[in-house]
């Protein structure tokens, strides 16, 4: 016994230091050891060389272990830590492709085996987002096997995981490998396309790109998604993931040369692709450039999503013109550099924008939700959420539903639990259905292509009786109204619509939550686009479309009133403060610019009275100066008063008021630059027999002031006007939880 422990922990000893070396000679001499759990957690040194990423190390460990007796080494290979985990479990979670390909080799029942949480390998690949791991576990697995390894105790399947980890091109790969997973929903009653309608950052409706970044995320173009369907076991793989080891292992210097290699590399590429066996092949590489396992057949009606590139508007033989376009916009991107950290990112973002609007399609072209035995407002309350059972040894046992026993069971069941339904049907009530999600969260993509494959989806209400219409004007989604508005749908029934409270669009409209709805800063801007929202809403309609009173007897202007008056109070506060402050420098500024207009520099000549440096261009300069300054802050002054002296009503916030603030802050910065103008202008006629040309550079250290001011104001000053010229707000692209 002692000489048992003493070799366990010369073992833990060698495999904490990393001498492999020695953990393999340990493993040789005593293969009692190959079952030893050495560290707290129930990790085996199998287990510390997977998760220390020690590839060859792995390879002979299994080596060893599976040159003794088959059971031996299956039980060694099966060992599980505290978290139920095998050493497959963590190659795959760490998505090393080699090691997994080992294990699973070595012993191809571990893929069948669950860890605590019910997670197989494969599925603890999908998890956490490898796809390479993935596709790897699963060419070892059989077509029915596969959908048995691909959900876990919760509900949550491989597919919940992909989109939920934004793993866009893992999910993509998943559908076509387990069509049925489209439709399976989770314990709470998700399905895959709810979880994706929830996540607006992963389209391009529900991003917020500002317009410097713009032009280049419109420059970026990204390779739409194929499928894998099987894992090259060959050295091809090797071959890739060798090359990807070398594109990370470039310095950040070299990183450009090698991007132009690349480039060049691909233009070769494409002006000799035209040969005779791809050339038929062509037309339909094109055609299917966006959705290649989507045939003419198949493809969903009204597919705008997948056109934004713009490659199918083109006819087959234009493809070497496309790609020529993409090679110039890339050789663009890595002049201006394409290694820096702003463009990656965008490029990311484009990738994840561009897969997830394939990723809907798919969804949607095998989505049999839409058959409406299931809405938001009237859910179906059933067991059959889980299409089998996990025994306890973690199992999965297929349920038979033809039989009669099981059947019997199941009513008896059913009895039993009728009294909790309700209760139940409470918290799944709450579910709502995908294009109701969306409309939430502001994701126009999906919205719009649910449509144009389901017109009937217009109808979908939640266990509030809201529509598409009132939760997007409810959730101050624009984009998504404006939509609506512009699509050809029954608008009468449509934009009618009231919740169980009676409540219209405008009314929903005119109602404040406690979350910011506007992607705009300060009280008083926000208070503005809620007038701007509401106006909005109200005249997209004719007079007299919306009810005016809801179950409450409340009308809408009623309820803008009650639920804005925090934010009224707290938009005059800050109107009153930033007033006074501008008020007291535009006094004065006024003061100097009053007194700097009434001195004349040189003086006056004794004969004539006139300014001696009459006709001197730095006195006219002076002059108007100094008298800009005086007028506009005296307006400056005025307007600041004004606001001051405001009621600081609702409808005051509207345009009034921001139209004094812009006037007055433009005012004063006007007028603070002519002082400056007009103090440069006075000490030109001291400085410029001393300095003469030299003293160009002092004034230009005099302006730094005005400089300053403007940088520190600029934000507000764009904000401000903005607000006041754009008729419809912007959103805040805030994802809606679930």
């Amino acid at each position: 016994m002692d000489s048992g422990n003493s070799i366990e922990k010369e073992l833990f000893r060698s495999a904490m230091k990393g001498e492999w070396d020695a953990v393999l000679t340990i493993y040789k001499k005593y293969p009692a050891v190959h079952v030893a759990k050495i560290i707290k957690s129930g990790d085996t040194a199998l287990h510390i060389a997977v998760s220390n990423v020690q590839e060859v190390i792995v390879e002979e460990l299994v080596e060893l272990v599976c040159s003794h007796n088959e059971q031996c080494h299956r039980e060694a290979l099966g060992i599980r830590n505290e978290q139920g985990n095998t050493p497959l479990h963590t190659a795959a979670s760490l998505g090393n492709v080699k090691m997994c390909k080992c294990i699973v080799q070595a012993n191809p029942f571990l893929l069948k085996v669950r860890n605590n949480m019910g997670e197989t390998p494969l599925f603890m690949a999908a998890f956490n987002g490898k796809k390479n791991a993935f596709l790897c576990l699963n060419s070892f697995c059989q077509n029915e096997e596969g959908y048995s390894f691909c959900r876990r105790k919760d509900g949550e399947n491989i597919l919940h995981c992909a989109i939920s980890g934004d793993y866009f091109d893992l999910a993509f790969q998943i559908i076509y490998l387990y069509k049925d997973l489209v439709n399976y929903v989770n314990e709470n009653g998700f399905s895959p396309l709810h979880l994706l309608a929830s996540k607006p950052t992963a389209f391009r409706s529900g991003s917020h790109i500002d317009r410097c970044n713009q032009l280049i995320y419109h420059c970026i173009f990204v390779d739409p998604l194929k499928v894998e369907s099987s894992f090259q076991q060959s050295s091809s793989y090797d071959s890739k993931e060798s090359n990807e080891r070398m594109k990370v292992s470039y310095p950040d210097n070299y990183r450009t040369c090698m991007h132009l290699f690349h480039l060049l590399k691909q233009l070769f590429q494409v002006v000799t692709k035209r040969s005779p066996e791809n050339k038929s092949q062509q037309g339909d590489a094109v055609i299917n450039l966006e959705a290649p396992n989507v045939s003419s057949e198949t493809r969903p009606k009204g597919n705008k999503g997948l056109h934004r590139e713009g490659h199918d508007f083109f006819p087959p033989n234009y493809g070497t013109c496309i790609d020529f376009v993409k090679l110039l916009s890339k050789a663009m991107l890595v002049i201006l550099g394409l290694g820096s950290r702003r463009i990656r990112k965008l490029r990311e973002k484009k990738e994840k924008h561009t897969w997830a609007v394939q990723v809907m399609n798919e969804l949607l072209q095998h989505a049999s939700m839409y058959q409406y035995e299931d809405n938001g407002s009237r859910p179906q309350v059933s067991d059959e959420t889980k299409p089998y059972e996990f025994t306890e040894d973690g199992d999965v046992k297929m349920t038979n539903v033809d039989d009669p026993e099981r059947a019997k069971q199941h009513l008896q069941s059913k009895e039993k639990t009728f009294e909790g339904d309700q209760e139940r049907t409470k918290g799944v009530a709450k579910r709502e259905t995908p294009i109701l999600i969306a409309a939430k969260s502001g994701i126009t993509e999906i919205v719009e292509q649910i449509l144009d494959l389901f017109p009937v989806a217009i109808h979908d209400m939640n266990s509030e009786k809201k529509n598409i219409v009132l939760l997007a004007v409810e959730n101050r989604q624009p984009h998504v109204y404006e939509l609506l508005l512009e699509k050809n749908i029954m608008k009468d029934s449509a934009f009618r619509v009231v919740d169980h409270k009676g409540n219209s669009a405008l009314h929903l409209a005119a109602m404040l939550g406690d979350h910011k709805p506007w992607l705009i800063p300060g009280a008083a801007l926000q208070m503005q686009w809620e007038i701007k929202w509401y106006e909005f809403v109200k005249n997209s309609m004719p007079v007299h479309f919306f009810a005016r009173y809801n179950k409450e007897n409340r009308t809408p202007k009623d309820i803008f009133t009650e639920t804005h008056k925090h934010l009224v109070e707290k938009g005059g506060e800050w109107l009153t403060n930033t007033s006074e402050s501008c008020s007291v420098v535009a006094a004065l500024i006024a003061t100097v610019a009053f007194a700097a207009s009434t001195t004349v520099p040189g003086g006056v000549k004794a004969d004539s009275g006139k300014p001696t440096f009459e006709y001197h261009p730095a006195f006219d300069v002076f002059a108007i100066s100094s008298l800009i300054a005086l007028c506009f802050s005296v307006t400056a002054v005025v307007m600041f008063l004004s606001i001051l002296t405001s009621r600081y009503q609702e409808r005051d916030f509207g345009k009034d008021l921001p139209r004094k603030l812009l006037l007055g802050l433009t005012s004063l910065f006007v007028s603070i630059a002519s002082v400056l103008l007009s103090f440069c202008a006075g000490h030109f006629f001291i400085l410029n027999d001393k300095l003469k040309y030299a003293a160009f550079p002092v004034y230009a250290v005099t302006c730094l002031p005005v400089t300053l001011f403007a940088i520190a104001q600029f934000p507000l000053y764009l904000d401000l006007a903005w607000a006041l010229f754009k008729k419809v707000p912007q959103r805040s692209y805030k994802a809606v939880p679930l």
